[in-house]
């Protein structure tokens, strides 16, 4: 177990010996949780070359090995988090943890493209269910002061899965072919598996929730409409033509039935009445714009680094690794930082580290090279797993107990949905930007005017994602001034 783990459950436990080792073995649980399903996301994509040949396949048609699993978490991903509030969220973790295994044990064997890519859905539903519960559990887990900690430790191990990925996969497809990069995942499942079952405390009884209805119509109405929006951002991603119109559309007409649906449900999937919250509101709207711009550095880097640096391919994944190896080194400590100087306060740390991160990366990559960029770079990203630890514990700390599963689920929706407007909407303002018909074959000059036009629309985002802080906390000391001079009228 890594050090930062044991660590970071140490504290979390206190004093108590038994209390220590039981944290220490559920945080992970947790952990590894994560990193699986994190591992899940970027591991396929080095193999898509190998999956083209093995099955005569075009590349748009491999690509589904990569949207199947993200469409399945992104749509999916608040339902399951509702339903392990509803049958116990440890019972739905280990049912989780088992399907990503045993799916990926079936991607390995799949005899063709077509069962490959419905074996990658099913394990991106027991990934939706490891993203979710896996947050929400944290709060069963540690205490309210040490909240932080246990969240930094998470965001570091998805980091290490997001990085992890690309470099493992080409190291199993190079030596054991591509059913590899879908079969380790099956004895690391196992593990997580045991020590899930082993450490996680038992499900609290709540007769109550178990009998609430489901909301089945607002969970498909969601799903569809997350799957329609997701859809429009990725198909054909070189245009945006008549079919993403129709699809954005539909997303839009979901949207409306969905919340019409809601309002009128007995147990609604959301409350859209919380959604004014300013916590919760303004952490979800927060976490999709940081993620847009998180993804623009990994949409727009290797174009600016090849193009205007003129990096080699094997220069540019060491430059591009800098980001998620650095993310990773810095959960921990945000986490930390969250529990010794309070969440709202590190919201906003974070996002003004951000900020000057990306307006950074218009000035500093021209002006020093690759060292710019790099400098850059070291602040976006720690800022970012900043927020992150400080936005996921402001929202879940005081989330009660039967919602923390469909609040999480939120949460990493908001993060995914960030990700894929940001693979999409940041990639065209990049090719606008560029003024190119083809950004491969671009002049560098075009380029580097793509990225500081880029960065500058995401240091924009940025600021945005400060505004509703500074306005949520506004609004939180007002009502809590508000209701300070209710108490003294009493």
């Amino acid at each position: 177990m890594p050090k930062p783990a044991v660590a970071a459950a140490d504290d979390a436990a206190g004093a108590n010996p038994h209390r220590a080792a039981s944290a220490r073995w559920a945080l992970a649980s947790l952990s590894l949780s994560v990193l699986l399903s994190s591992l899940g996301t970027s591991i396929a994509n080095v193999g898509l070359p190998s999956l083209a040949t093995a099955f005569s396949a075009s590349f748009q048609q491999v690509q589904w090995v990569v949207l199947a699993y993200l469409l399945a978490i992104t749509t999916l991903i608040v339902g399951v988090g509702r339903l392990g509030d509803m049958v116990g969220r440890r019972r739905l973790l280990l049912a989780g943890i088992l399907l990503f295994t045993v799916a990926s044990g079936l991607c390995g064997a799949a005899p063709s493209l077509q069962l490959l890519i419905a074996a990658r859905a099913v394990q991106g539903l027991g990934a939706a269910v490891m993203m979710a519960l896996a947050t929400a559990l944290v709060g069963e887990t540690v205490s309210k002061e040490k909240t932080g900690g246990a969240m930094g430790l998470l965001g570091t191990m998805s980091a290490i899965g997001t990085a992890l990925g690309p470099s493992l996969g080409g190291v199993l497809v190079a030596g054991l072919g591509w059913k590899a990069i879908f079969l380790v995942n099956v004895p690391l499942g196992a593990v997580a598996l045991l020590l899930a079952h082993r450490s996680l405390p038992a499900d609290l009884q709540r007769p109550a929730a178990r009998h609430a209805d489901f909301d089945v119509p607002g969970t498909v109405l969601l799903g569809l409409t997350l799957a329609a929006y997701a859809l429009a951002m990725t198909v054909a991603r070189d245009r945006f033509g008549p079919l993403n119109m129709a699809l954005l559309a539909a997303a839009v007409v979901g949207a409306g039935l969905f919340v019409l649906a809601e309002r009128r449900a007995a147990t609604p999937l959301i409350r859209i009445e919380a959604l004014r919250d300013p916590v919760l509101g303004a952490g979800l709207a927060m976490s999709a714009l940081v993620s847009t711009v998180m993804m623009a550095t990994l949409v727009v880097g290797p174009f600016y680094l090849s193009r205007s640096l003129g990096l080699g391919e094997a220069l540019v994944g060491i430059v591009m690794s800098a980001g998620p190896v650095v993310s990773a080194l810095s959960g921990l400590p945000a986490g930390r930082a969250v529990d010794r100087l309070g969440a709202p306060f590190m919201i906003v740390a974070g996002l003004l580290a951000m900020a000057a991160g990306s307006f950074a990366l218009t000035v500093l990559p021209e002006m020093f090279g690759v060292a710019g960029y790099l400098a850059a770079m070291l602040v976006l990203t720690p800022g970012y797993q900043l927020f992150q630890a400080a936005n996921n514990t402001a929202v879940m700390v005081e989330v009660r107990p039967d919602r923390r599963g469909v609040v999480s689920g939120m949460l990493n929706l908001s993060r995914n949905l960030g990700l894929v407007t940001g693979a999409s909407v940041m990639g065209v303002v990049f090719a606008i930007a560029s003024a190119a018909p083809e950004i491969a074959s671009a002049p560098p000059v075009a380029v580097a005017a793509g990225m500081r036009i880029t960065f500058t629309v995401a240091g924009v985002l940025v600021m945005a994602a400060l505004v509703i802080a500074l306005r949520s906390r506004a609004l939180l000391m007002r009502a809590s001034a508000g209701t300070a001079l209710r108490d003294e009228d009493r």
